[in-house]
């Protein structure tokens, strides 16, 4: 399994939507270096931060 994959493969993975995604992330749920980063213009997601993240959420 890869360590880092892009919003697309993310949403494919947990059939959470791409703009529910970014909502997360606009509100700062996702935090920049720890649950994601941005390279080469795309957004990647830590994998085993985001699901941590997912498992701890009461949402």
């Amino acid at each position: 399994m890869y360590k880092w994959v892009t919003i697309q493969k993310l949403s494919e993975l947990t059939g959470i939507s791409r703009e529910g995604l970014y909502a997360h992330k606009k509100k700062g749920h996702l935090r920049q270096e720890i649950h994601w980063i941005k390279r080469h213009g795309r957004l990647f997601i830590h994998l085993e931060n985001f699901f941590s993240w997912l498992e701890n959420t009461g949402e």
